[in-house]
């Protein structure tokens, strides 16, 4: 028995050939980006030695490129980047200035932890 209360919103899709073909190759340039990009890091990781004095910077900067590559994915596969600009402040805006709250609570107990372990073992 074939249910009539189901849409099969698949099979509805229809575009040509040569549309198929540019979402393909946007796909494809995507993951090219984020290859090289993620590359990049572990490269980058594995070249810099973890007790040198640039490594805060190394991590800054993967910090930096994570979001760079979250960004770029919630733009192309979430369709984000073909909306308006309003909408795109209006959905980005929030996440941002809760990611720089979280950084700032974590910078500010990392400080209260260093500060009690130096005052316990001084």
């Amino acid at each position: 028995m074939e249910r009539d209360d189901i849409i099969e919103y698949s099979l509805d899709a229809h575009h040509s050939e040569q549309e198929g073909k540019k979402i393909r190759r946007k796909i494809w340039v995507v993951t090219a980006i984020l290859t090289v990009i993620t590359a990049f890091e572990v490269a980058l990781g594995s070249l810099v030695k973890q007790s040198s004095d640039s490594w805060i910077y190394v991590k800054i900067l993967f910090i930096l490129l994570t979001i760079l590559k979250a960004g770029y994915i919630v733009m192309t596969f979430m369709h984000l980047g073909d909306e308006k600009r309003v909408l795109k402040y209006f959905i980005l805006v929030p996440y941002a200035l809760f990611i720089i709250y979280l950084i700032f609570i974590a910078l500010t107990e990392a400080l209260a932890v260093n500060g009690a372990w130096n005052t316990y073992g001084g």
